[in-house]
C-alpha cells in the first residue's frame, strides 16, 4: 500500500497535525507564538474541535507545542530535517475500540459468567470507589474489572484484544498523555456506570451488559473529549475560590 493510500484511510486529525506540522516549517509561526485558538482552527481546517483537540496532542507529544492551561498552545521547538512526525493511538481511537469490543465481551461474558467471577467483579467496584477516594488514586481496579470481565468470556482471543487496549493506555504518548489530562481535571472512573454493568452481568442478561457498556464507555469518549476543558474550569475555579479566601481574610 502506497503512503498515499496509507494516508487517505488515515484519522483526520492525523492530516491537520501533518499541516500543523508544514505550517511550522514554513515559519507562519515562530518559536513562542500561541497558536490560534482551537475553535478557529476548526474553521479553518472545516473539522471538529475534538479533532483539532486531537491533532494538539500529537504535535505536543512530539514535542513542537506546549499546552498552558487557560491560555492555548505554544510553538516551543520547530521541526527539522531529522524530525519524522509519527503517531501512535490517540485516547479517542483506544476507547472507540474499546467501546466496540467491551460491549460485545460483555454480552459474552454475561453468558458465561460463573457465581465466583461476579463476587470479583463486585469486589473490583468497590476498590474503584476507594481509589476515587484517594487523593492520588491509581485506575488499578478500574482495569482489573474490564479485564475480569473479559475473563470470563471463557475467550483467550477476547481477552487478549481487551488486555492490548488497556497496555496501550500506557504504551501510546497520545493516549497517555489525555489520559494524563482527565486525571488531572479530576475525570475518575464513574461507580454508577460499573454498577450498571455489574448488574447486568448478575442477571445474565447479555443485551443489557453490551448496553450498560457501550453506554459506559461512550461516557468515557465524552469526558476525554472535554478533559482539558474541565482542567481549565477547574483552575478557574480554584483562582476564584483562592482570591475569596484572600479577600475574606483581608475583610477580618
Amino acid at each position: 500500500m502506497t503512503d498515499s493510500a496509507i494516508r487517505v484511510n488515515d484519522r483526520l486529525y492525523k492530516e491537520v497535525a501533518r499541516s500543523l506540522v508544514a505550517e511550522l516549517v514554513a515559519g507562519n509561526y515562530a518559536v513562542g507564538a500561541r497558536l490560534p485558538a482551537e475553535r478557529e482552527l476548526a474553521v479553518l481546517y472545516d473539522v471538529s474541535r475534538p479533532t483539532i483537540r486531537e491533532a494538539i496532542i500529537a504535535l505536543e507529544v512530539q514535542g513542537f507545542v506546549e499546552v498552558r492551561i487557560g491560555s492555548g498552545a505554544y510553538v516551543v521547538r520547530i521541526p527539522g530535517d531529522e524530525d519524522i512526525p509519527g503517531f501512535g493511538m490517540s485516547a479517542f481511537e483506544l476507547t472507540e475500540a474499546r467501546l466496540l469490543i467491551e460491549g460485545e465481551a460483555a454480552a459474552l461474558a454475561a453468558t458465561q459468567i460463573s457465581d465466583a467471577e461476579i463476587a470479583e467483579i463486585a469486589h473490583l467496584v468497590n476498590d474503584i470507589a476507594k481509589e476515587n477516594s484517594e487523593p492520588r488514586g491509581t485506575e488499578r481496579a478500574d482495569r482489573g474489572f474490564h479485564l475480569a470481565i473479559a475473563r470470563a468470556t471463557r475467550n483467550s482471543g477476547i481477552l487478549g484484544a481487551v488486555t492490548t487496549l488497556w497496555d496501550l493506555r500506557d504504551s501510546s504518548a497520545e493516549a497517555a498523555l489525555l489520559h494524563e489530562k482527565a486525571r488531572t481535571a479530576n475525570i475518575k472512573p464513574v461507580v454508577e456506570e460499573h454498577t450498571a454493568i455489574l448488574d447486568a452481568l448478575r442477571a445474565r442478561n447479555s443485551a443489557e451488559a453490551r448496553a450498560a457498556m457501550r453506554a459506559h464507555l461512550a461516557a468515557v469518549l465524552d469526558s476525554l473529549m472535554f478533559a482539558t476543558e474541565e482542567l481549565a474550569a477547574e483552575v478557574a475555579r480554584r483562582t476564584v475560590r483562592e482570591k475569596r479566601e484572600r479577600y475574606g481574610q483581608v475583610s477580618l
